[in-house]
């Protein structure tokens, strides 16, 4: 029986089992003692890869998801304890090193600043210090998500992990949204006290299990599976989304371990390589005509080099202004201004000016000019950026992605 059990697909099959026992409505300790006898131990990796095959296998994400924290609370016991000296997560600064104080400081405004909050619902006082609390915790739990669900979650994909990050990044949404509902109830009024502290342990405890199943789940398959590039890559990206501690420690790899950042770039004949992607031509032109706005370069010497043809536009271009200086483009009453513009751009006096018009057709045009420069601030030449705005001006209320 021994060997049996030790066989990697048994051990998913009887894993895959327990899960589908508690979707079917079987407790917590109904399944806990089997799975305890079973299994010694189990894997972060396995846990994924159980999630990957019930989805494969027509189990949709979302019912995944209502499972998420029951059998992470089964899985907690007897997930191993894997303390390797090179654990990625003891290195300081590392991406999962600042994952790991994260967490500590989301606990931290939990634990010190939420619960001293809570004692008294009835002061004024306190009421308005726990909506701050609150409105802090949702701006860093969504700032450490993001970078989770932005930087981390597109590797696992990359390499084939699509299960997990899809049940997490669901979690993720339930988590804000709890915090969310919170927030509502604060700013509303408190009807009912023991209902609120409810909705407070439920938001706590799905907080708490994300926690756990961020250092105990992910970050072990994410330390199995990228390489120090990709680390590298997580780092730096990680400065475009932010952090919510203070004094981030850097990391510098050793000689040994460093090694240049490379960019992905396809090297398939045709393409057009940008530093965050490539295109092809065809894909390039098509988007460019696509932007509801108008854009139009002029180069560093003065010279129209490129502007788009999208179907609504606010001024006549024809291809004939490609190579021409832009001074020639505009009528003699306006040279002066744009030439003015330009110079101003080139001494580095302005980065952009702004016009606005309304025309005859009823279109409300804003007019739009940015100095383009390069990574040393070397001028490269004019951004043009015309758009009808009236359409923008007359919009009320909200449309969201994703109503609340």
């Amino acid at each position: 029986m021994g060997e049996v059990i030790n066989n990697r697909e048994y051990r998913k099959k009887v894993m895959k089992d327990i899960i589908q026992q508690l979707h079917a409505g079987k407790t917590v300790e109904d399944v806990k003692e089997k799975f305890d006898e079973t299994f010694g131990s189990v894997s972060a990796v396995e846990i994924g890869e159980v999630e990957q095959a019930l989805i494969m296998e027509g189990l949709p994400v979302e019912d995944i998801q209502k499972l998420c924290d029951v059998h992470a609370s089964v899985f907690k016991g007897s997930i191993e304890e894997i303390h390797q000296s090179d654990d990625p997560s003891r290195v300081k600064g590392h991406p999962l090193y600042i994952m790991k104080r994260e967490n500590r400081e989301l606990e931290r405004l939990i634990n010190e600043e939420l619960e001293k909050h809570l004692e008294d619902l009835s002061s004024k006082e306190k009421l308005e210090k726990l909506e701050a609390v609150i409105e802090d915790l949702l701006t860093k739990v969504d700032i450490h998500y993001s970078k989770k669900e932005n930087l981390m979650f597109p590797y696992l994909e990359k390499y084939g992990n699509t299960a997990p990050p899809q049940v997490m990044w669901g979690v993720d949404d339930e988590i804000r949204g709890l915090i969310k509902e919170v927030k509502h109830v604060l700013k509303d009024g408190i009807k009912d006290p023991d209902e609120f502290l409810v909705m407070i342990d439920e938001m706590v405890e799905r907080i708490d299990e994300m926690i756990f199943k961020e250092e105990n789940i992910l970050a072990p398959m994410l330390a199995e599976k990228l390489t120090q590039d990709e680390w590298l890559t997580i780092k730096e990206e990680s400065k475009e989304i932010g952090f919510i501690i203070s004094k981030v420690p850097d990391w510098n790899p050793t000689k040994e371990e460093k090694r240049e950042v490379k960019k992905e770039i396809n090297k398939e004949k045709g393409l057009i390589n940008l530093p965050s992607g490539y295109f092809t031509v065809e894909e390039l032109t098509a988007m460019l005509n696509t932007l509801p706005f108008d854009i139009t370069f002029v180069d560093k010497d003065d010279t129209v080099k490129y502007f788009s043809q999208g179907k609504e536009r606010i001024f006549a271009r024809t291809k004939a202004i490609i190579g021409r200086n832009v001074s020639k483009c505009h009528p003699p009453t306006s040279v002066s201004v744009v030439e003015g513009i330009v110079d101003d751009f080139k001494s580095g006096k302005k980065d952009h000016e702004d016009f606005w018009i309304r025309l005859k057709d009823g279109k409300f045009a804003y007019l739009r000019y940015f100095a383009v420069r390069d990574e040393e601030g070397n001028y490269l030449g004019v951004l043009e950026v015309s758009q009808d705005i009236k359409p923008i001006q007359e919009l009320t209320g909200e449309k969201r992605l994703v109503e609340e």
